[in-house]
């Protein structure tokens, strides 16, 4: 009986397809094979998305792709389409040229049109439609804690050093989350500068991949990105805003025929153009993704580049985690639940980082080959990640310019202490969790 038990162990370590040894050292991942890929990809995608989705998705890939062999190729610069980057700004002032127009027919028509009731009633409706699809300036929410300058001297020192480096200017708050994500924008009628910092993904980060980590959000700002600049960025709303007022309703009516039937060209007018504008932008913003990458590593070192990239796999892993953990704190009522939820509130995010630190090398391959078959990107606008990756790993090994040494790592995380506690509050009481970026 031992035997048999030893022999059936055997097997469940030897590859059913090419009879190699399985990589399992670790029963919370799966099981694989190195030499055959055997169910590298144990979960794939339960359905295939739509077709204007599926040739999306292939055509960011085929950007992405395209990109990586212009570096490869050890261009000292990665091709630009001028031309679409000016057939998209010419869209857009477009639509915004539109907004503008109904927004003065509106005016026009409610001044001018006293002689009947129904002109000044349409212009109503027309200043209010403008007034949906004016541009609109991001506002920093108010759900999560900010930091400025004077809250955290050191942590904007550092920003301030990397900003050197990549070539643009810091920021002027840190609005902190708990997001498995980094980003930056600029808010308000001045354009002042904010950086969003998901606790998720920074508190998995070493030191070097955290500096990495701004080196790439500022990047965005020293390279530009016609798709986030702000004509471009609100042309892409406005559209989409279009699309979803005369998408088509159920007829219950005559009324919602009719709206149906008259809205069908105009629908197809402003869902065409968001089309072409997404396809038109969708090279550049992965190209700025690439040029943000190379921001990183050469504010961070092309290791902490390169680490920073291979922790975005593991994203899936650190949000079961977190719900996980969230749901077990919120199960229990009364006193006994409010001991529970703060026990879990301490050392949130320790556990965090000791989840990831945990994860086998083994694991980061088996993701990067199932980033491969997929063309695994954060999103469309972002190449595959094992792209990204290879193309940092191109060259010579860049050396770290922006150093986060030990006394200064331990500065900025006093400084965020107050906000790590508010936010793992926040995850534990109300089951934020994080979300891929």
């Amino acid at each position: 009986m031992e035997h048999d038990l030893a022999v059936r162990a055997s097997e469940r370590q030897r590859c059913p397809d090419c009879g190699g040894t399985l990589v399992a050292t670790d029963e919370r991942f799966a099981r694989w094979c190195a030499a055959c890929d055997w169910n590298v990809d144990p979960a794939p995608p339960d359905s295939e998305p739509g077709r204007l989705a599926a040739a999306r998705r292939r055509l960011a890939r085929r950007h992405g792709e395209e990109l990586a062999a212009a570096m490869s190729g050890g261009r000292a610069s990665l091709p630009r389409r001028d031309a679409a980057a000016v057939i998209a700004l010419g869209i857009a002032l477009l639509v915004h040229g539109a907004t503008l127009g109904l927004a003065v027919a509106g005016g026009l028509l409610v001044v001018l049109g006293w002689e009947t009731v129904v002109q000044p009633v349409g212009g109503v409706v027309l200043l209010v439609v403008a007034f949906v699809l004016w541009p609109r300036m991001h506002r920093i929410p108010q759900d999560g804690p900010v930091l400025y300058r004077a809250d955290a001297p050191r942590l904007f020192e550092l920003i301030d050093e990397v900003a050197a480096v990549t070539g643009t200017a810091g920021v002027h708050a840190v609005v902190v989350g708990s997001d498995f994500n980094a980003a930056v924008t600029a808010y308000g009628w001045r354009q002042r500068r904010a950086l969003f910092l998901g606790l998720g993904l920074w508190e998995v980060l070493a030191p070097q991949e955290r500096v990495a980590l701004l080196g790439h959000e500022l990047g965005h700002f020293a390279h530009g990105d016609v798709r986030h600049g702000l004509l471009t960025h609100q042309a892409l709303r406005s559209l989409a805003l279009w699309v979803d007022t005369l998408a088509p309703s159920r007829a219950h009516t005559v009324w919602d025929t009719l709206f149906n039937i008259l809205g069908y060209l105009p629908r197809c007018a402003a869902y065409g153009l968001l089309a072409l504008l997404d396809h038109l932008t969708l090279r550049a913003a992965q190209r700025a993704e690439y040029e943000a990458d190379l921001s990183a590593a050469r504010a961070g070192s092309t290791g902490g580049a390169v680490g920073l990239v291979e922790r975005l796999l593991v994203a899936d892993s650190v949000q079961t985690l977190m719900r996980r953990e969230s749901a077990a704190a919120r199960m229990t009522g009364g006193a006994a639940g409010r001991a529970a939820r703060e026990a879990a509130e301490r050392g949130w995010w320790e556990r965090v980082a000791a989840h990831v630190s945990s994860i086998p090398a083994h694991e980061y391959e088996r993701l990067l080959r199932v980033s491969a078959r997929r063309g695994h990107g954060v999103d469309d606008t972002h190449p595959p990640t094992h792209l990204r990756r290879r193309c940092l790993t191109l060259g010579e090994p860049r050396p770290a310019q922006v150093v986060l040494g030990e006394e200064r790592a331990t500065a900025v995380a006093a400084e965020l202490a107050s906000a790590r506690a508010a936010v793992a509050r926040q995850v534990v009481d109300f089951g934020r969790t994080v979300s891929d970026c």
